[in-house]
């Protein structure tokens, strides 16, 4: 059985609303040997990290940034991880009330480290609300769960 992680920060009915879509896209894939575990970025472990088939992380821009609680999940897990999870599928969102640009960068940044793959653009979900995001993340989790299935990922 595979194993898709969707990790992320929800601070507001919007932001959980983004991570359901997520994860009810990857069970709107109907892949039969996929475990979808959904986690807030404080329950993410190594272990955990070490034993997915790929990962989805969602976080919002805080001042130009990642949400501490990313942050902090980067910083138990990035050493621990470094040298057991080169090339693991990755995908990202993130709800930018700006630009996103300083949080792409900084995960960018962080997952070039770890050696992960972007297996597609990240998802940078700019300005004020709109239910389109929804439908984009629910278009990721689904893309990751059949990219998982199908082994192309």
């Amino acid at each position: 059985m595979k194993k898709l992680v969707v990790i992320s920060n929800t601070p507001s009915p919007n932001t959980l609303k983004l991570r359901e879509a997520v994860v009810n896209g990857a069970h709107a894939a109907e892949v039969a040997d996929l475990e979808i575990v959904e986690l807030d970025p404080r329950e993410a472990t190594p272990e955990l990290i070490m034993s997915t088939d790929g990962l989805i992380l969602g976080t919002t821009e805080n001042l130009g940034y990642m949400s501490g609680l990313v942050k902090d999940f980067f910083d138990r897990t990035y050493y621990p991880c470094l040298d057991h999870t080169q090339g693991l599928p990755f995908a990202l969102y993130i709800r930018a009330g700006h630009d996103g640009t300083g949080t792409l960068r900084a995960i960018r940044t962080i997952v070039t480290g770890l050696r992960w793959k972007f297996v597609q653009e990240p998802l940078v979900l700019q300005g004020d609300f709109q239910d389109e995001f929804a439908d984009q993340c629910h278009d990721l989790g689904n893309a990751m769960a059949l990219g998982l299935d199908l082994g192309i990922l």
